[in-house]
């Protein structure tokens, strides 16, 4: 199922009584790039969109999961598993997305070639862990980086400015285990100022168009 993230973004926006140039403000963006991701004109990165859920404060969990029910579950089958993805690239699937009071996120990540968490490094509270399945990932932490294949892992404290990004051919997953702050309401990540691709113009190609699925 498609996911309106535009229409999502101006109804929180209209729940929590704030008018674009308040959002744009809270956000630290321009009132454009909020009017362009409303019209779903433009796709924000994962750190982006971020940045704006955090003007509200609002979690990226919350934003594509709201709507699940809030039942504390022990068993997720495949169908369960809270979807969100950015543009056809990167994919992120969560175990337990309506879990209440959750202090670890279980993720599987897919990374398409070209797959990229954004050219703004990441940074926030937190302990990230995890470890490739297929394919290879390149991973920067602060001043290291590497390319991680099949069967290597990574562990590294949030709060180092990070970014994952597929550079090769073909698709990486990988399955990772997290206590940052990242998926919480009223925890804002670290990032830079939005990239110069929130005011892009309205013919963006169809891939760069933002997608996100729902499944009870």
């Amino acid at each position: 199922m498609s996911f309106d993230v535009g229409a999502r973004l101006k109804a929180l926006r209209a729940l929590y009584g704030l008018s674009q140039r308040e959002l744009a403000k809270r956000a630290g963006v321009t009132n454009s790039t909020i009017s362009l991701i409303e019209q779903n004109r433009v796709s924000p990165s994962v750190a982006s969109l971020k940045k704006v859920l955090d003007g509200m404060p609002i979690s990226l969990a919350e934003f594509f999961t709201m709507d699940l029910g809030s039942e504390n579950k022990t068993f997720y089958g495949v169908h369960e598993f809270a979807d969100f993805s950015f543009g056809d690239t990167v994919k992120f699937r969560m175990v337990g997305g309506s879990y209440r009071d959750r202090k670890l996120h279980m993720m599987q990540e897919t990374y398409m070639p070209g797959g990229d968490t954004g050219g703004t490094m990441l940074s926030y509270d937190g302990e990230e862990a995890g470890v490739v399945v297929s394919g290879a990932i390149e991973l920067t932490v602060g001043d290291e980086r590497r390319v991680l294949t099949a069967g290597e892992g990574y562990y590294f404290s949030t709060r180092m400015p990070h970014r994952f990004r597929n550079l090769g051919e073909e698709p990486c997953v990988l399955v990772s285990a997290s206590t940052t702050t990242t998926f919480q309401k009223g925890q804002a990540a670290t990032v830079q100022p939005m990239e110069a691709a929130a005011e892009a113009p309205p013919e963006d190609p169809p891939h760069m168009q933002m997608q996100g699925d729902r499944t009870p």
